[in-house]
């Protein structure tokens, strides 16, 4: 066995561009799959792995990991991704617009094994991977940044403490963001919640799921945000928010 599989995985490797993206096409979603039953493989698999990224315009699984991390920007610790119903659901999310203005690159996943086949992938390389839909993004700022971000924060607690109010009974937790620059607002998961691929997956398997609820973000340069934060009638404020 471990030598068959030595040989398939050496195989593989030797394929040219053309003949690697006919078989992952065909084969992909078998591969994933060995990332949690061949433990010992794990390091080569990972190479072997082929992602769509916003480094292109296309939908094309062409770019390893390998491409991602020599492309990673000075300082950045964390292999960014996200997970979808589609390509273009991916690709439009409003969670990759301020990655996208600060140049990160982000890989774009849509099959339904993927929420799954990216809970088993730890880290490649020293880089840890982030799911940019759950937790906090902890990109860094410069000082101009950081000042603009807290006068903002001073300047709208009463437009998220009334938002939270009006929310509460779906929302964790109601906040300004950066990691938007064209869109109002955006739901964000907690680091360890279930995603809703995995949550559906469970759900047909019979399993229970437990309760979780997003938290908002806010983008504070938006002029939506702004009118929301000008608006005196609580009733429509409410419809509003």
């Amino acid at each position: 066995k471990k030598a068959l599989t030595k040989r398939v995985l050496g195989m593989l490797e030797k394929l040219d561009n053309t003949q690697y993206a006919t078989f992952w096409k065909e084969f992909g979603d078998c591969l994933k799959e060995g990332i949690a039953e061949d433990y010992a493989n794990r390091d080569q698999l990972m190479k072997l792995y082929s992602f769509a990224s916003t480094h292109q315009d296309t939908s094309e699984e062409n770019v390893s990991l390998e491409d991602y991390v020599s492309r990673m920007k000075d300082g950045q610790d964390d292999i960014y991704y996200i997970v979808a119903d589609s390509y273009a659901t991916a690709k439009n999310s409003p969670h990759i617009e301020g990655l996208k203005a600060r140049g990160y690159e982000v890989l774009l996943l849509s099959h339904q094994i993927d929420e799954w086949f990216m809970s088993q992938m730890h880290e490649f390389e020293g880089k840890k991977f982030h799911d940019i839909t759950k937790g906090d993004l902890n990109l860094e700022e410069d000082e101009a940044t950081k000042e603009k971000r807290e006068a903002s924060e001073k300047a709208l607690k009463g437009l998220t403490e009334r938002v939270k109010k009006v929310l509460e009974a779906d929302i964790e937790e109601v906040r300004l963001t950066y990691r938007l620059t064209d869109s109002p607002a955006c739901l964000v998961l907690g680091e360890h919640d279930l995603g809703p691929q995995l949550r559906e997956m469970l759900k047909q398997a019979g399993q229970d799921m437990p309760a979780s609820k997003p938290s908002l973000e806010l983008n504070p340069e938006h002029v939506l945000v702004k009118k929301l934060d000008e608006e005196k009638d609580d009733g429509r404020f409410g419809v509003l928010a």
